[in-house]
């Protein structure tokens, strides 16, 4: 009798789990309860179909559940198509880490409030949309953010000093929308880490703020902008920035005077209005990438490094420019 009660047992619960797979469901029901709004929220989309009841939410494409608590803790919808404005039940996912939508040309309204709820979020990317509006003062509440991207959408108005308190941020996209302003001056004091800044294909205007002579930053893009006058706090002999593009502004300054550090691997400053020549610190930087064409630069191109193995594209339509690669000086 002691032998067959442990099989007995087992039996049992195995029938207990087929007919009622509840029992073994990993799912958290308040999880399932709020995936199952957020799906009727879009009207029941095709990429969602695999959001049924009966089955378990851990399961279910474009989420994933904590290995540990089985709580939901990533939603990311970025293949197939939803429509309409992002749910409000996004904010009743506590546990939330990841939330993205991408390439959602359908999804429009505004950037939802009660995302400002989600205090674990680590990456927020709501990326090719049609999302409008401003960029919301409230992310600046999610201390936990290490990825911000807003890109490619119809985003309008300045952008909120207030992102500067993200101490965990480690790249900021808010590039290809409509924003305008000017740059804040916040963005020279970022608590914590140094993200890489994308605002590039925007309207914003004035110039850029001479805070950011306080920090190192590994990739500037402020391209496509009616940005004006100095640039060159953005330098510095004793930075590690890689990237720089300032390409297509109203910029102004007098480039000769500009210390390069040894980091630099890109450098793009075409179409705006910058003088001088190019310093010969520029020769004792390994360069992969430049492009100064369309300023009004003037003067022999220092000879070394690798100014020399860029072609004429690179320096044409400028002031007085002379040496290899263009003609030799007169």
């Amino acid at each position: 009798m002691d032998v067959k009660f442990p099989t007995l047992l087992c039996l049992t619960l195995l029938f207990s789990t087929i007919l009622n797979p509840a029992l073994s469901e990993l799912c958290n029901p308040e999880d399932k309860k709020v995936l199952l709004q957020i799906k009727k929220a879009f009207n029941d989309p095709y990429v969602l179909t695999s959001w049924k009841p009966e089955t378990d939410c851990c399961d279910w494409y474009c989420v994933t559940c904590d290995s540990t608590t089985n709580r939901i803790n990533s939603l990311t919808i970025f293949s197939g198509q939803v429509s309409g404005q992002i749910p409000t039940q996004v904010g009743d996912l506590p546990y939330l880490e990841t939330l993205e939508f991408h390439k959602q040309p359908n999804l429009t309204g505004p950037i939802q409030p009660s995302i400002a709820k989600l205090k674990r979020l680590k990456e927020l990317r709501l990326s090719w949309t049609n999302i409008s509006g401003s960029v919301p003062d409230f992310l600046s509440q999610l201390k936990n953010l290490t990825f911000l991207d807003l890109s490619f959408s119809n985003l309008t108005g300045s952008i909120p000093s207030s992102l500067s308190q993200l101490p965990n941020l480690n790249a900021l996209h808010l590039d290809r929308n409509k924003l305008t302003g000017h740059i804040p001056k916040s963005f020279g004091e970022f608590h914590g880490s140094v993200p890489e800044l994308y605002l590039s294909h925007n309207q914003l205007s004035g110039n850029i703020p001479t805070s950011l002579a306080k920090l190192d930053f590994n990739r500037i893009d402020f391209s496509r902008n009616k940005l004006e006058g100095d640039a060159s706090m953005i330098f510095g002999l004793n930075k590690t920035t890689q990237i720089v593009d300032l390409s297509r502004n109203l910029l102004e300054f007098n480039l000769s005077n500009v210390e390069f550090s040894k980091s630099l691997t890109s450098l793009d400053l075409n179409h705006n209005k910058i003088t001088g020549g190019i310093p010969v610190g520029l020769t004792q930087v390994d360069l992969q990438f430049l492009n100064v064409s369309y300023n009004r630069l003037c003067g022999q191109i220092p000879v070394g490094g690798k100014l020399q193995s860029f072609d004429s594209s690179t320096y044409f339509h400028n002031r007085c420019f002379c040496g290899a690669p263009l003609p030799s000086c007169k």
